[in-house]
Parts: structure tokens; sequence; C-alpha cells
């Protein structure tokens, strides 16, 4: 059941951008996360950086308070990824993330900046975490 007119053409061109949404973007930056957490490296571009930044700032901060209300809500945002049989990335980021980062108060992320994408010409930032 479809609510109203999509992507009309009228008088000032198309009013609505359908393919993006913001549950798509908020999975984008869950899928971002989980991929920091387990490759401690990821490449996005220089406006998706600062959300990524900010959501996993938050996530390091649940991991470094250690409780079970913290291990649920980071469970709510990480995407169940298994790295072996035994790990998977909720465990990485509360065990060894965590240890990791106990005596920082912020600032887990190192920002690179990188050439811009080749397609479109985006600026593209490198994320890895600071040691």
């Amino acid at each position: 059941m479809q609510i109203g007119r999509k992507n009309v053409h009228g008088k000032g061109g198309v009013r609505f951008k359908t393919p993006y949404t913001s549950s798509k973007h908020k999975a984008q930056i869950r899928n971002l996360c989980t991929e920091l957490v387990i490759f401690e490296k990821v490449t996005v571009t220089r406006g998706m950086a600062k959300d990524v930044i900010k959501q996993f700032d938050r996530l390091v901060t649940y991991a470094k308070k250690g409780d079970l209300h913290s291990r649920r809500l980071a469970a709510s945002i990480l995407r169940k990824y298994d790295l072996d049989n035994q790990t998977d990335a909720l465990t990485k980021l509360f065990s060894d993330l965590a240890k990791r980062f106990e005596d920082r108060n912020g600032g887990y992320l190192r920002i690179l900046k990188l050439e811009n994408r080749k397609g479109d010409n985006a600026p593209m930032r490198l994320l890895v975490l600071a040691d």
C-alpha cells in the first residue's frame, strides 16, 4: 500500500528522493561500526565518517562500562558477525577494545584523509583505531 505520490515530476522537479531513507542511513552506520570492531579500519566518505565516529565512541563507552545494560545497548547497534566459532563482534568489543581504551577518554579513532573517490569525486576518509 503506497501513500502519496513518490518521485513526482512537476514544476519543482522531483519532490522526493526515494532510494535513500533514514533507515538505510542508520543501517549503513551499524554495518560500518561492526566492520570497525572486526577489521579495525574502514574507508568511508567524509559525511559518513562523522556519524560513524559518533556511534563508535558511544559503543566504546558502553564497552568500558561493561555491565549487562551496556552490553544489551551495544548489541542493539552491532550486527551479529562471528570472527570464529567462539568470538563475535560484541565479544571482541567488550573484551579486547574495552581493555585497550580503558585509560583513554574519547578519541578512539584516527581519521586519515584519502584521495577523492574516482567515480563521483567524493572526499574519502580512512578510520583506524587509535593505539
